[in-house]
C-alpha cells in the first residue's frame, strides 16, 4: 500500500519520529488538527471551482460590447475624403 508515494516502512518511521518529537499526549491533537486542515483545504478548493464556473456562466450571459471602428479604417476613410476634396478642387480649377 502506497500513500503519497511512500510505502508502509517509510510511514512507520515517520510516525515513530513524530511520536518522539511531540510525545504520546500531543500526537492525537496534532492528527486532529492536520485532519481539519486538510478538510478545510479540500472544501476551499471545491468552493473555488464553483465560483469559477459561476463567473464563466455570468460572463457568457453578458452582451458583448459594441465594436468600435479601428484606427486603420478611420485613416482610410479620412484619406478617401481628402482624395475626393482634392479631386473636386482639380475639377473646379480646370
Amino acid at each position: 500500500m502506497k500513500i503519497f508515494g511512500l510505502g508502509m516502512p517509510e510511514l512507520l518511521i515517520i510516525l515513530g519520529v513524530a511520536l518522539l518529537i511531540f510525545g504520546p499526549k500531543h500526537l492525537p491533537k496534532l492528527g486532529s488538527a492536520l485532519g481539519k486542515t486538510i478538510k478545510n483545504l479540500r472544501d476551499g478548493f471545491n468552493s473555488g471551482d464553483g465560483m469559477i464556473k459561476k463567473n464563466v456562466e455570468d460572463t457568457e450571459e453578458e452582451q458583448p460590447a459594441p465594436k468600435r471602428k479601428k484606427k486603420a479604417v478611420k485613416r482610410i476613410e479620412a484619406a478617401s475624403e481628402e482624395a475626393e476634396s482634392v479631386e473636386e478642387e482639380t475639377v473646379a480649377a480646370s
